[in-house]
């Protein structure tokens, strides 16, 4: 992807509006770019990563073969752990058991060892780097004031920041409220033309063109990021090599003490942020990068090729590309705050895209040849992208098949009380990774809903039928997350304090606000939104 800037003139013949100012005043500040530098750079914000190396895109999708191995494997996968497989499928139930070993295995490791955050190298306010910000937005004009109020909250010098809203061109109203708020000049409109895939890693490739800082910062819509983040990663970035590519800040939610679901969605989370990505950037491995509040090195970011814009994951995917090509990823300690859905259904559509694009992540990833093994690691893309995604099949199955062997009596036999033995281990695996991830993020946790993880985790099987299904049939469909639902106001959002290191970066307390009026309604068939995690 090249490192072009705009330096268009407004008002010419030919010209459309690409790169604003957000008051849209006519403003010397204001940009534009020539209608056919615009398709040409949309075009390439879409195909650009799938022409140049087809190896790394889900472009080209899954083969008929390829996608006939994976129905197969996951039906006799079914098969096997409701008990109905003959015993000609032992092996598979073997690797199943192996692969759901390794994951208890992993969970209690995460326990035990603490987060070793990355290392940091104080800088003056001189020092610091300039950082541009994008947030790719669709339909959110009722979130857009508490956005800007969040971002205005971020501790870095003004004149060393530039925020870049990424707006589809046919978005009015969004746009029309962008401009209607009269932001400073660090602000900047990005009207991505119309074009497909409409996704999110599209919408980043754009606005990628009109970044000029050495970090970019991907946020959500929904985000409440801590003050001290920013700074943070700049000065891990200054302590580290050019070999470090992102830096994730963990994530959990504002509106966590809403209902069951929102408080169980906050387990899951503290689990993978302050428990496991910790552990994976401990061990060498990729990590699958959440979408929103990674920091990146703009030359690093550039040179793998940006997002792909055919990846309903792009962001665990892009882990997985910068590892290949030689960089690494790691973890900071200031998290952020988003908005977790409050309703059954809108949960399992977002669960389904990532579910859906960790899958195309695996066959991309899986059919990489020539690299050294340990770009490749094969190990870490298994035991997680490949681990969520089996665990997500097999779980509603095999816990109805432990329940009815157990309600059956006589029926209960060796390998019945084997798979109960997995459920019930790994189950206690994941209760105890949550509560210290909790307990390391500041987060309180309840006994009760510990307790009631098992409730919970089922519905993993619901949104991978649908994951699977769309895989098919609808493989870049965007399941759009809606924002600015929640009416869940939390007074007292605590940030994680880390262990006591060299290495750590203390963060403090800092409140955070609603999401935004509950008249903000996506359309449920749109399919260009951010993307909240893993």
């Amino acid at each position: 992807m090249g490192d072009v800037m705009d330096e268009g003139q407004t008002g010419r013949s030919g010209f459309r509006p690409a790169v604003s100012n957000a008051a849209g005043d006519g403003d010397p500040h204001q940009t534009a770019t020539p209608d056919i530098l615009a398709r040409l750079w949309a075009n390439d914000a879409a195909e650009g990563l799938a022409r140049r190396t087809p190896g790394f895109s889900a472009r080209t999708g899954l083969s008929i073969s390829r996608r006939s191995a994976l129905m197969i494997g996951l039906g006799l996968l079914l098969l096997t752990v409701a008990g109905w497989a003959s015993g000609q499928v032992n092996l598979l139930a073997g690797l199943a058991g192996l692969l759901f070993s390794c994951l208890i295995g992993l969970r209690l490791l995460a326990c035990l060892l603490p987060p070793a955050w990355a290392r940091r190298r104080a800088l003056p306010v001189c020092a610091l780097p300039r950082v541009s910000v994008i947030i790719a937005l669709y339909r959110e004009r009722a979130i857009l004031p508490v956005l800007i109020s969040a971002l205005e909250a971020i501790d870095y010098p003004a004149d060393r920041l530039e925020i870049r809203l990424a707006l589809e061109a046919d978005d009015q109203e969004t746009i029309a409220a962008a401009q209607a708020l009269s932001l400073d000049h660090k602000y900047r409109i990005v009207l991505v033309p119309e074009g497909g895939p409409r996704t999110k890693p599209r919408a980043l490739n754009y606005a990628l063109r009109f970044c000029s800082g050495e970090i970019v910062t991907i946020h959500d819509a929904e985000d409440r990021p801590h003050p001290q983040q920013l700074r943070i990663a700049a000065e891990s970035f200054a302590a580290a090599g050019p070999e470090l590519a992102c830096l994730q800040a963990p994530l959990n939610w504002f509106n966590r003490g809403e209902c069951w679901l929102t408080r169980q969605f906050a387990l899951e989370y503290a689990a993978h942020f302050h428990a496991l990505l910790p552990l994976y950037a401990r061990l060498g491995w990729p990590l699958p990068l959440g979408g929103t509040s990674n920091h990146f090195r703009t030359a690093a970011l550039r040179r793998a090729g940006g997002w792909d814009a055919w990846n309903v994951t792009e962001d665990a995917d892009l882990g997985f590309r910068l590892h290949a090509l030689g960089y690494r990823c790691d973890v900071i300690a200031p998290l952020t705050l988003e908005e977790a859905p409050t309703r059954i259904w809108p949960w399992v559509c977002q669960r389904t895209r990532w579910l859906k694009g960790y899958a195309q992540t695996l066959a991309v990833h899986a059919r990489l040849a020539g690299l050294p093994p340990r770009q490749q690691n094969r190990i870490a893309l298994t035991l997680t992208l490949g681990a969520a995604l089996i665990s997500a099949v097999a779980h509603a199955p095999l816990a109805a098949t432990c329940l009815l062997a157990l309600c059956t009596g006589p029926d209960v036999n060796g390998a019945h009380l084997l798979y109960g033995g997995f459920l019930a281990a790994g189950y206690g695996a994941s209760a105890a990774t949550a509560a210290i991830g909790m307990r390391r993020a500041g987060l309180a946790v309840r006994c009760t809903d510990l307790l009631m993880m098992p409730i919970y985790w089922p519905l993993q099987s619901w949104a991978a039928v649908r994951a699977l299904y769309q895989l098919a049939t609808r493989p870049y469909f965007w399941d759009k997350t809606e924002h600015g639902l929640s009416t869940f106001t939390d007074t007292a959002c605590i940030s994680h304090s880390p262990p006591h290191s060299p290495s750590s970066a203390v963060a403090s307390q800092f409140s955070c606000s609603h999401a935004g009026a509950p008249d903000n309604r996506s359309d449920p068939n749109a399919v260009h939104a951010s993307s909240p995690g893993p």
